[in-house]
């Protein structure tokens, strides 16, 4: 038995999240599909993390178990040719069978991108969230500043979340803006509750908004209530950039 490492890239807007869902169209349930019609295997792909609903991933990882022989560049050629245009898979190799794309994670890091301008882009507009009101971004990343550390972050986790530990511990969380309208926000942390960074998100456009001020966000946290935070960002705007272990 072969345990096969991937990192992919894809364009989430067409797909009900990473998770196989009967019924719907997901990341998982498609590369398990591709995967039998090159192997003519039944596999189990296992990813890094569950990306929501329309959420993208410049590098997500996972793995999965065949038996097959196939060489590692025949197997990447070969699916790449039979997936659809909206995931590619970048790197294939077969690795140790220790190795586990999701409980060998050391962080990760997300980008969410916001278009701040008085007009929608056109090119990007699949890809961030606009926001017409300007916001303050040195408000923004003094609000930030309260979130990263070890926290309780039950304030930003969506509902229906099922954990029972809502501690995590945010590294970094950087706020540049480029070419003058987007505001790229990254958030690097050793995990991510659900919807977590949609909603640090829409709670630091509300400070860049001067609706809250940074303050109000510590308080936010420390309140451990969802209802006190800001609206979630819509998926759009996220993309998975990078897992580490």
């Amino acid at each position: 038995m072969r345990k096969i490492k991937i990192i992919l890239e894809y364009d989430g807007a067409q797909y009900f999240g990473w998770q196989r869902q009967n019924g719907h169209r997901s990341i998982q349930g498609t590369l398990e599909e591709k995967i039998k019609i090159i192997t003519r295997e039944d596999v189990t792909v296992i990813g890094s993390g569950r990306t929501d609903t329309g959420v993208h991933a410049l590098n997500q990882v996972a793995h999965f178990k065949m038996v097959n022989e196939i060489r590692e560049d025949d197997l990447l050629y070969a699916l790449n040719s039979v997936l659809p245009e909206d995931i590619v898979i970048k790197e294939l190799k077969e690795v140790d069978p220790s190795f586990h794309a999701r409980f060998d994670v050391k962080s990760k890091k997300y980008l969410y991108r916001i278009w701040n301008g008085q007009t929608n882009t056109a090119i990007h507009r699949h890809y961030c969230w606009h926001i017409r009101r300007e916001l303050d971004i040195d408000q923004m990343r003094k609000a930030a500043a309260y979130l990263t550390g070890t926290h309780d972050f039950k304030a930003f986790c969506g509902t229906g979340s099922k954990v029972k530990d809502y501690i995590r511990t945010v590294h970094q969380i950087e706020i540049e803006k480029e070419n003058h309208e987007m505001i790229l926000i990254a958030i690097t942390s050793d995990g991510f509750l659900r919807h977590m960074v949609r909603n640090i998100v829409g709670t630091l456009a509300d400070a860049g908004k001067n609706k809250l001020s940074p303050e109000d966000v510590k308080a936010i946290l420390e309140s451990q209530d969802r209802r006190k935070a800001g609206m979630t960002a819509p998926s759009r705007g996220l993309f998975l950039v990078e897992v580490r272990y």
